[in-house]
């Protein structure tokens, strides 16, 4: 099941939305809540850093028996220093979102944290991509095996 959501840019009422209708999903579909928190707020934080930053874009989320797979892309100015950005409490949101509550430096490390593979790609002036997967069942062992 693939589901696609428009996450609006400057909107804060609406950024979340997505979040909330794959927890629903994934809580009628009997998922580990364990599971579901983690997607929720790997997939919020994401929500809210294309608000603030990129103006919104476009989130995906691919949920098979294995795995959830959460594509967040957007069309926004990218991130120049991808490692920097990765650091817990850095952040380049204005100080009236902050105010908001907003803007602390978690969102990345929060997404990582989360997901069990995560990767961003960005390119200054063209955009970043968030790639996040969770898995619903145990990854298989290397090498495989075993006897029966």
């Amino acid at each position: 099941m693939k589901y696609r959501y428009a996450v609006p840019g400057d909107d804060f009422s609406m950024a979340g939305k997505a979040s909330a209708e794959v927890k629903r999903i994934l809580g009628q579909l009997g998922i580990d809540p364990a599971i579901i928190k983690r997607t929720s707020v790997a997939m919020y934080e994401a929500e809210i850093n294309m608000a603030i930053h990129a103006g919104g874009g476009i989130a995906e989320a691919e949920i098979s028996p294995e795995r959830i797979l959460i594509t967040m892309a957007d069309e926004g100015p990218g991130i120049p220093d991808i490692e920097l950005a990765m650091t817990e409490g850095y952040s380049t949101a204005p100080e009236w979102i902050r105010e908001l509550g907003f803007g602390a430096g978690m969102g990345l490390p929060n997404m990582k944290r989360n997901a069990d593979e995560f990767r961003l790609e960005s390119a200054v002036g063209k955009g970043t991509t968030v790639t996040m997967l969770i898995r619903l069942a145990p990854a298989p062992v290397a090498g495989g095996g075993g006897r029966a």
